[in-house]
């Protein structure tokens, strides 16, 4: 774009930081809503009677000046008005319609644009991993048939296309920032307190559904990559049709850009569920960020405690101590004061040469005592004595190798530990017998979990562990029932309990 043409497009945002911004957005907004009601040209007197004056209303004088500043600005079109002509006079006379240009749509549309996402919060949409897992659902079966009905997929594709970008921005929003720390900065603590628990549940929801939608929605994007490049080609023939006229060529070209269009769609949505050679999924990463928000949150509250504790700093104590010397009597006591607050007490404790503060009592001062000599280096590097030599570089490869061993074996005891516990049938804790460390760590956190949400020692208990990928139904027994768990270290023993932990699976 041409200097004169930036020019020009910034004449049409005159009108939002001139004197009168309010005046001149009461007139637009009601363009605004005429666009929207399929109304094309407003009188002045029109605008007068709809708009939303801030105060009391106008004179007719000051908007059609204002309209003609409008006009000037390039945000409205004028034309004359004859509708109205009853005489010679009036038809000599100035009368305007005026309506939006096409610079003024742009305006009014970039400024909504501009409010809505001032105004849009980060949002997890666990209703669009359902709507995502249905669209592809559909195309399934679309794809199944001997002759595919392009208008259906052109439908079911645009669909999951919006559905997809509205996840996509609002995921982008949420890892952008979700502690909220502003917010969070002017709150109160009951009102802290309930956000924290609040947000916490609405996380372990969110990956919850993450881990269970993402198996399913990976698995219909498996099943479909046989087939997609033929829906996509059908999709792109179709909307070629509604290019501008051309010949063969030309139509053959917008075919490919459109289908050029939905490849990179396709790859976009496939990129989110799966991993690509250089880094995790966007559902990975942002499953990871929904789980660190969690640490920022709790971070942002102590913050907010460690001000509300009263905790000073340096400056603080530093006006406090200036205080302290203005309240002085005297100069005796201002040093007296300036001796205890810096620490300025004899120091020949600290013997540098030996020969000369041998006879000087601690009391002497430093301008009555004799000089002492200070080894240059002590100047140069706050230390007397020469460093000796750098320590050699330790091989440390041998217990690199072996910690990967032992995080290895601990994984493989810890999966062992989570087949044996997650089977999916009902089991009694009386029946579990004797458990190794590893198993009886995971049973002790799963226990917890479970325990946390239960209403009361007779209520049954479901609920899905905070890593989402494990269910956990706790039934208690008979009040008198009792069962025995073997550790290593010792009997656990209690209440017993009928408990059913499944694996979490695609819904």
């Amino acid at each position: 774009m041409t200097s004169s043409g930036l020019n020009e497009s910034a004449e049409l945002f005159r009108h939002v930081t001139a004197e009168k911004a309010t005046f001149y957005r009461c007139i637009m907004d009601v363009f605004a809503m005429a666009k929207r009601q399929y109304r094309l040209q407003l009188r002045p007197d029109e605008v007068l009677a709809e708009a939303t004056w801030p105060g009391s209303p106008p004179r007719i004088e000051e908007v059609n000046t204002a309209l003609a500043q409008l006009e000037a600005w390039g945000n409205l079109e004028a034309h004359p008005d004859t509708a109205r002509v009853s005489n010679l006079s009036d038809f000599y006379r100035a009368r305007f319609l005026y309506r939006l240009s096409q610079g003024g749509e742009a305006v009014e549309s970039a400024l909504v644009l501009f409010v809505q996402t001032l105004r849009r919060r980060a949002e997890l949409q666990t209703v669009a991993l359902e709507d995502i897992a249905s669209r592809l659902k559909s195309l399934r079966i679309l794809a199944a048939d001997d002759e595919p009905d392009a208008a259906k997929i052109h439908e079911t594709l645009r669909d999951l296309v919006r559905v997809f970008e509205g996840l996509a921005e609002n995921a982008q929003a949420f890892m952008a920032g979700v502690a909220r720390s502003i917010e969070l900065q002017q709150a109160e603590a009951s009102t802290v307190a309930t956000y924290k628990r609040r947000l916490i549940d609405y996380l372990e929801r969110f990956m919850g559904d993450l881990v269970r939608r993402s198996e399913t929605i990976a698995g219909h994007i498996l099943a479909l990559e046989p087939s997609i490049e033929a829906l996509l080609q059908h999709v792109s023939a179709r909307e070629a049709r509604d290019a501008a006229p051309g010949d063969a060529q030309d139509r053959t070209e917008a075919e490919s850009r459109y289908l050029q269009v939905w490849r990179e769609r396709w790859q976009g949505l496939r990129g989110w569920f799966f991993r690509t050679s250089h880094e995790a999924s966007q559902a990975e990463l942002l499953r990871a960020r929904a789980r660190s928000a969690i640490p920022q949150l709790l971070g942002a509250i102590a913050a907010l405690n460690e001000r509300r504790s009263g905790r000073s700093d340096r400056s603080a104590d530093f006006r406090v101590l200036a205080g302290w010397f203005a309240a002085c009597a005297d100069d005796g006591e201002a040093h007296r004061l300036a001796r205890a607050a810096f620490a300025l007490n004899p120091a020949r404790h600290f013997s540098l040469n030996i020969d000369a503060d041998a006879d000087l009592p601690a009391s002497t001062r430093w301008a009555n005592a004799p000089p002492l000599k200070i080894h240059p280096r002590l100047r140069e590097y706050g230390e007397a004595a020469p460093r000796g030599p750098l320590p050699r570089v330790r091989d440390r490869s041998e217990a690199r190798a072996l910690l990967v061993r032992e995080l290895a074996e601990e994984s493989l005891q810890v999966e062992a530990a989570r087949r044996r516990l997650a089977t999916g049938q009902s089991t009694r804790l009386s029946d579990l017998g004797e458990l190794d460390p590893h198993a009886f760590g995971l049973f002790l956190g799963l226990l917890g979990e479970a325990l946390t949400e239960q209403g009361g020692p007779e209520r049954t208990v479901e609920r899905q562990t905070g890593d989402g990928l494990l269910h956990i139904r706790l039934e208690p027994l008979a009040s008198d029932s009792h069962a025995e768990i073997k550790t290593l270290h010792g009997i656990f023993a209690g209440r017993d309990h009928l408990i059913t932990i499944t694996p979490s699976s695609g819904g």
